[in-house]
């Protein structure tokens, strides 16, 4: 049976697809009852160390002599840094950290979610597993820090995920014109659908796709800065 679940292909909204996600709702609400219940460091940092040590093995897989290739084997896609930067969030509380954490995590991880860019074999094959454990520990890492432990963004952490995003971008768009790689999908759209059909063509829809990240992230500051606000005298 398990043989038979390797050949298949992975297919968006497929049977393992709606499994995931129902996964991720229900580990979205025990995460948040987890930092709720235990606000001691211990919890998260053995999260961060699952993090990690996950992060480190894809990389290690994905950068094995038979399996490298210089368009895609690299830790350059913005899932990469996210790994490490949510591990070290996890670990530190450091505001940085879990600024980044949170912007790439609830938006971009989260898009993995719905929208995967998932070429290959369904579950139980390794590239599966490890796919949909790192998008998933990153998004609820993020959910963890936020709602559980009560971190909140402002406008510099804004500002902070914007400028790192965009000089990963910037550099990513000059790296893939020399090598013809496609990190980030930032020089042609995913072979498989994506929420990037829907923006035009290149170069417009990377555009777009900045102008939509930009619009969204400040609508997720804008309410956890409207609470710390005091409330103006009448």
């Amino acid at each position: 049976m398990a043989v038979a679940l390797a050949e298949r292909d992975f297919t968006a909204y497929g049977p393992s697809h709606w499994v995931v996600l129902a996964l991720f709702a229900v580990g979205a609400i025990g995460f948040v009852l987890l930092g709720r219940a235990h606000p001691g460091l211990l919890p998260s940092r053995v999260l961060a160390v699952l993090v990690l040590g996950l992060q480190l093995s894809i990389q290690l897989y994905s950068m094995a002599p038979s399996r490298f290739e210089l368009d895609h084997s690299l830790p350059l896609q913005l899932s990469d840094f996210a790994g490490y930067v949510t591990a070290y969030a996890l670990w530190s509380h450091r505001r940085w950290a879990f600024t980044l954490t949170y912007y790439w995590g609830l938006t971009l991880s989260v898009q993995a979610l719905v929208s995967p860019v998932l070429r290959g074999p369904d579950f139980p094959h390794v590239s599966f597993l490890g796919f949909w454990a790192v998008h998933l520990l990153v998004v609820w890492a993020a959910i963890y820090l936020t709602w559980g432990r009560r971190m909140r963004p402002d406008w510099r952490g804004y500002r902070l995920a914007v400028g790192v995003t965009v000089v990963w971008a910037a550099a990513m768009l000059v790296f893939n014109g020399i090598v013809g790689s496609n990190y980030g999908f930032l020089n042609a759209k995913p072979t498989v659908d994506s929420l990037l059909d829907v923006l035009g063509p290149w170069p417009w829809y990377v555009v777009w796709e900045l102008v939509l990240v930009l619009t969204v992230w400040a609508l997720m500051t804008l309410p956890w800065v409207r609470v710390r606000e005091p409330s103006a005298p009448r």
